[in-house]
């Protein structure tokens, strides 16, 4: 009769501790989904932002048109690249080079650097250039946790068990993000 009940609460207990380690590998997906998320609207603000910004320059700038070919084509790919985190910073990498070219031309214009529209748009995508570095800090924290529970032991049977799998980092190397100098006066 002992065996029985020790057999009993042996299951239970592992019941148990299979039903918390699963909920809290539910419960780090959820955050990092949440995470993905803020990311994926920070980078649609930019990419709404960026055609405003062609606008402007281009009254400034019409020679320019092959770079505004690549940005508008950069964009598109950007756009296309979904929800992988891998191929998502790749495309939004390879938008933030034209455009942070883009953004140098007012440099060589006077009077675009002093049109008000283009100081506005500038600031407005310096400030998503910031939510979107914070989204994605928030993002990799989360993903860290989540990859840490899929490869810990005891976890890591009961993420085996269920399909959890390792998530991607959202990496954009400081150099392939779109911050504009922002001048105050």
């Amino acid at each position: 009769m002992n065996a029985a009940i020790y057999f009993i609460a042996a299951v239970a207990l592992i019941a148990i501790v299979v039903a918390v380690l699963y909920n809290q590998l539910v419960g780090k997906r959820q955050l990092a989904r949440n995470g993905w998320s803020d990311i994926d609207v920070q980078l649609k603000r930019r990419a709404d932002l960026i055609p405003q910004l062609v606008t402007t320059v281009k009254g400034y700038a019409a020679h320019e048109r092959s770079l505004f070919e690549e940005i508008a084509e950069k964009r598109s790919a950007a756009l296309a690249a979904g929800d992988d985190p891998e191929r998502r910073a790749a495309a939004e990498g390879a938008l933030a080079r034209p455009v942070n070219r883009m953004v140098a031309l007012a440099e060589a214009y006077p009077d675009l650097k002093a049109n008000q529209n283009f100081l506005d748009l500038q600031r407005q995508l310096a400030e998503t250039e910031d939510k979107i570095e914070m989204a994605r800090r928030f993002y990799n924290g989360a993903v860290r946790e989540l990859n840490i529970l899929v490869h810990s032991v005891p976890s890591n049977v009961v993420a085996g068990a269920f399909g959890f799998k390792e998530s991607a980092y959202f990496e954009i190397a400081d150099g392939e993000r779109a911050v504009p100098k922002v001048e105050t006066r």
